[in-house]
């Protein structure tokens, strides 16, 4: 690992690296931790109870942040005839059918969330080795393969804050909270509804302690522990 910059430093000589704060404790080091000169993103790093190589232990889901994410969210729909005229009228980016899926197998890829309708899906399928690996391939399992009088609610709450979750090789989950510029109590509200849609998803193949680890940081910043019983606590 390079050697760290000394703002970096600073930030990190602020936080005791062993001990599990509060959430109020950690949003508060969250805030004071912040050296960059743009809106960090705060991150939420999550560590689970399972086994990945198992299918049933696989963790995946959406929260809507209700605070918002601070980001602008650009949506495309796959969908053509009325459907692609609903996601037109109700604030898609993008919408359409063979013409955007033969963009995108060119390599344009200025989206941010793909969502379909299922009459679309056998064409939207090919392009399953390009967007699948970036998270963007529309999976019915976490709401973005809906029919077509859906697609108002879901560019709506896509638009809002609606962020995807899902376990990674090592038993993790990161997801994205709000910037730095929010305030402590919007971060908060989103990190308890990240945390219980989180528990919801626990796979009844999970034995032993669910929530094992849970990380706050800045994007340039150092990583915050938050107290697990505290977060259960709230979360529940």
């Amino acid at each position: 690992m390079g050697r760290r910059g000394k703002k970096y430093l600073e930030a990190a000589a602020k936080v005791e690296r062993q001990r599990a704060y509060s959430i109020d404790e950690a949003l508060r080091l969250i805030k004071e931790t912040k050296y960059a000169d743009f809106d960090n993103t705060v991150e939420a790093h999550i560590r689970l109870g399972v086994d990945p190589r198992h299918a049933d232990q696989a963790v995946r889901g959406t929260v809507l942040l209700p605070a918002g994410t601070g980001k602008q969210v650009r949506v495309l729909v796959f969908a053509e005839g009325d459907a692609q005229r609903i996601a037109e009228e109700n604030g898609a980016d993008y919408a359409g059918g063979d013409e955007l899926i033969q963009k995108i197998q060119g390599g344009w890829l200025d989206f941010d969330l793909a969502i379909a309708v299922p009459q679309i899906m056998g064409k939207v399928g090919r392009l399953g080795r390009v967007l699948g690996p970036r998270g963007l391939m529309p999976n019915p399992r976490v709401g973005t393969v809906v029919q077509p009088d859906d697609l108002p609610r879901v560019i709506r709450e896509a638009k809002q804050g609606r962020v995807e979750f899902r376990v990674d090789r090592g038993a993790n989950v990161h997801v994205p909270i709000g910037k730095s510029s929010f305030a402590p109590e919007q971060l908060r509200e989103n990190l308890v509804a990240l945390l219980t849609e989180i528990i919801k998803a626990r796979p009844s193949a999970a034995k032993g302690q669910y929530l094992r680890k849970i990380v706050l940081a800045n994007t340039m910043g150092p990583g915050i522990k938050v107290d697990v019983n505290e977060a259960i606590a709230v979360a529940a």
